[in-house]
């Protein structure tokens, strides 16, 4: 009697040295987190990472057992594994997401996993504070899913999550260990999360400069979303208010909200109030994108009056050549070119030259 009291002071004073020491993790089974963005939300996995550690096929369907099971401790007799070891492994999603197409709001869930070879449940549980799965509760799920498992050749020591087929909008979660990986597709709202996340941000200590309210209005015409709030945001962008009034950016994003609203000739009438603002960069750049999209006229318009301002230098020589070219008037268009050739500041705007030369001696356009 006094030997095991003896022993389970023991077993209770190691216990207690693991909870308040930074310590080895019990079993050798090392600690990791992974995180990833997708879109603005961020996806992280804290977990244990179990070894194989020679028991080559043993893992699946021994190691870590079938479906639910009874673990001879805790409360549940019907446990999924932890996807993992030691403490539950617990994933993270900073917005409301989508697993395999199915809803799962932003939080913090615990991750288990019910094996079958043929189909595996997943389990995102709002249980977070367990140790394995030995409390595991089905009335805690808040989400379950079922995947396929994915035999490989190439073996993992050690367990570990990996985020793979990335999208702007998606990633796969991988889970990997032995030769077999369990994936799960993770969807988040990205036009949606972005402008709710907008939303929230421009009533703090960002709302009080032009660029946010610029950014803000900005992705809404890149995305053709949301156009009457990012008109809104334009005219805040563009206000004494948040110091935007001289800003060639800020105007030209209204001009384009109202473009894509069908406010075509309040469009023209903000750009002509944007131009005078603009430096060298933002106009040419700006004519530029008039040249692709075939409006000749109006871009040598603009590359003129950049080059203006700024007569003979590199880029708006490069400009004009450009606004020529738009015009179809490809002689003058190489006297431009070459001189802006002979400015080149680098390699790689002397060869970009090089060619622009080049077509137009061929008579070919060069935007």
């Amino acid at each position: 009697m006094k030997k095991t009291i003896i022993a389970c002071t023991v077993l209770l004073m190691t216990a207690t040295a693991h909870a308040q020491f930074n310590s080895v993790p019990s079993g050798g089974n090392k600690r990791a987190s992974v995180s990833e963005g997708i879109g603005i939300t961020q996806v992280t996995i804290n977990y244990s990472r179990p070894g194989v550690k020679n028991r080559d096929g043993h893992i699946w369907g021994e190691v870590v057992h079938k479906g639910f099971a009874d673990l001879g401790f805790g409360t549940s007799k019907a446990a999924p594994w932890r996807a993992g070891a030691n403490e539950n492994t617990t994933i993270t999603f900073s917005t409301d997401v989508k697993v395999d197409g199915q809803p799962l709001p932003a939080g913090t869930y615990g991750f288990f996993v019910a094996y079958d070879p043929n189909e595996s449940t997943l389990i995102f549980s709002k249980n977070v504070s367990s140790w394995g799965s030995f409390y595991y509760d089905p009335k805690e799920d808040a989400l379950r899913v079922k995947v396929k498992p994915v035999a490989t050749d190439k073996s993992v020591e050690w367990l570990k999550y990996e985020f793979t087929d990335q999208t702007p909008s998606s990633a796969t979660v991988a889970l990997e260990w032995e030769k077999l990986v369990i994936p799960f597709r993770v969807d988040v709202d990205l036009v949606n999360t972005q402008i709710a996340s907008f939303r929230k941000e421009l009533r703090g200590s960002s709302g009080f400069i032009w660029q946010t309210w610029n950014a803000a209005a900005s992705f809404c015409v890149q995305n053709n979303t949301n156009l009457e709030e990012a008109l809104l945001w334009a005219d805040t962008a563009t206000s004494v208010s948040t110091g935007g009034t001289l800003s060639f950016q800020a105007w030209s994003t209204k001009a384009a909200i109202l473009d894509s609203l069908g406010r075509g000739q309040e469009a023209i009438a903000v750009m002509k109030k944007a131009l005078p603002y603009g430096d060298v960069n933002e106009l040419y750049f700006y004519a530029r994108n008039l040249a692709h999209l075939k409006k000749g006229k109006e871009a040598f318009d603009i590359f003129k009056m950049d080059y203006d301002k700024h007569p003979d230098e590199f880029l708006t020589n490069a400009g004009m050549a450009r606004g020529y070219s738009a015009l179809g008037d490809y002689k003058k268009a190489l006297v431009y070119a070459q001189k802006a050739r002979a400015q080149a500041p680098d390699i790689l705007n002397k060869d970009r030259l090089e060619k622009m030369v080049k077509s137009l001696q061929e008579g070919k356009d060069i935007n």
